[in-house]
């Protein structure tokens, strides 16, 4: 079984940034996808940011251009960069792994962006 454990949440003001980090309590290996994923109150969790195994990225468009997913993997971790923080950014984030037909989630991480 596999233990996610997220830290980087907080509260930061608007075109602020903020580093997530996700740490995989065991080795991670062949196909897999880890990414980030975020609920705001009333809404329904939406993708973030995922990274393969391989190396590809998919971000989402509200997203693109302000926030760096990546991936250490001798250290099991993925990471969320976020730059140019906006109010709309407030929410619960995941992270989440597929890997080997299971999905597994961290605790979530509030992060709050002041106007």
């Amino acid at each position: 079984q596999v233990q996610l454990v997220e830290s980087g949440g907080g509260l930061v003001q608007a075109g602020g940034s903020l580093r997530l980090s996700c740490a995989a309590s065991g080795s991670i290996f062949g196909l897999n996808v880890m990414g980030w994923y975020r609920q705001a109150p009333g809404n329904q969790r939406e993708v973030v940011a995922l990274m393969a195994s391989g190396g590809s990225t998919n971000y989402a468009d509200s997203v693109k251009g302000r926030f760096t997913i990546s991936r250490d993997n001798a250290k099991a971790t993925v990471y969320l960069q976020m730059n140019s923080l906006k109010p709309e950014d407030t929410a619960v984030y995941y992270c989440s792994l597929v890997w080997g037909g299971r999905d597994y989630w961290g605790q979530g991480t509030q992060v709050t962006v002041s106007s």
